[in-house]
């Protein structure tokens, strides 16, 4: 495993963090989701990024479970505020009533006494800025979070909170969004915005869902048990990118994946991790051994060469438009 600096901050993480969206608590069981977390340990993964949200709150419970008994000082444990955990109208968004409940929900369910990065999951346009991080600096002050970040933000919202949490004197360090080979929308404002004030990526989604991995073959039904085929497991996020075309255009990555020594999942969270301002890269698996695969793109150094040719294959069926941040295509 490798080891980076999340942004400007004195906080390492690994380059390969673990993510739980779509799987604990939801689509795979919790002895799988136990033995996928153990496999991360294994790789020398620290650094476990999850949310309230997810699994409709299970998902913390049962990383909370899974990391239990590891040595607390040596991980990074992320979650994150903002979609609704409740019925209730104070149940979602950014207020510092929803805040402040939540971070005290989520630590229990983690089982921690602090989260070492707390996240707006999106921006919350009904509350005013201010609001939100006075209630994350407050949460920093009280020691139930070292660090603040974003999800989704576009740049316009990252400098605004910047410059707030400046005068706060908080450390706001992250941005987390949606990057593969064919998500780019934080190229052309996002990153040059964090770059300049400081902010690492961890992105989510490198390997597009799985389309990236090659599995999902033109003209040919998606495999049983895919996250094409459940429901709960993506099926809507990704249907926008299961065309014929732009299954071709990926099959089309395999020779240059075997050229780099690298499996196409590899490869895929390779390319993310050659962004300067990236971070960390997410991974998630419904089973140890992907966890295991995909870990080997650490430290991968990719040729300019490759690089080129990935961007010639794909370059149709890139998303590149900044307007693009939080749309509901990026929605984990």
């Amino acid at each position: 495993m490798e080891f980076r600096h999340l942004g400007r901050s004195g906080l390492v993480i690994s380059e390969i963090a673990y993510g739980n969206w779509l799987t604990h608590g939801s689509q795979v069981e919790e002895e799988a989701a136990l033995a996928c977390v153990r496999a991360a340990l294994d790789a020398g993964i620290t650094t476990f990024d999850t949310a309230d949200v997810y699994a409709e709150t299970r998902a913390e419970s049962v990383l909370g479970r899974a990391l239990k008994g590891e040595r607390r000082e040596g991980l990074e444990i992320f979650t994150k505020v903002y979609w609704p955990t409740g019925p209730g109208r104070n149940d979602r968004g950014l207020s510092r009533k929803h805040i402040m409940e939540s971070i005290d929900a989520s630590l229990t369910r983690l089982g921690t006494d602090y989260v070492d990065l707390y996240q707006a999951h999106r921006f919350d346009h009904s509350t005013p800025l201010e609001e939100t991080m006075l209630a994350f600096a407050d949460v920093v002050r009280s020691g139930k979070a070292l660090y603040i970040g974003v999800s989704e933000w576009n740049a316009e919202q990252i400098r605004a909170g910047a410059d707030l949490a400046r005068e706060l004197r908080v450390p706001f360090i992250s941005n987390q969004p949606q990057y593969s080979m064919l998500w780019r929308v934080i190229e052309t404002e996002v990153v040059p915005t964090s770059e300049d004030l400081g902010l690492g990526q961890i992105v989510w989604s490198p390997i597009a869902q799985g389309v990236l991995t090659g599995k999902y073959l033109p003209g040919q039904a998606p495999p049983a048990g895919s996250r094409a085929t459940d429901d709960k497991g993506g099926q809507n996020f990704i249907s926008r990118m299961m065309g014929d075309e732009l299954l071709t255009a990926v099959q089309s990555l395999r020779p240059l994946a075997e050229s780099a020594g690298l499996t196409m999942a590899q490869l895929a969270v390779a390319w993310v991790l050659q962004n300067p301002n990236v971070s960390a890269a997410i991974i998630g698996a419904s089973r140890p051994e992907q966890v295991t695969e995909n870990v080997k793109a650490a430290g991968v150094k990719l040729e300019e060469e490759l690089l080129s040719k990935i961007d010639v294959i794909l370059e149709p069926f890139v998303e590149r438009d900044a307007a693009q941040t939080q749309s509901p295509a990026a929605r984990p």
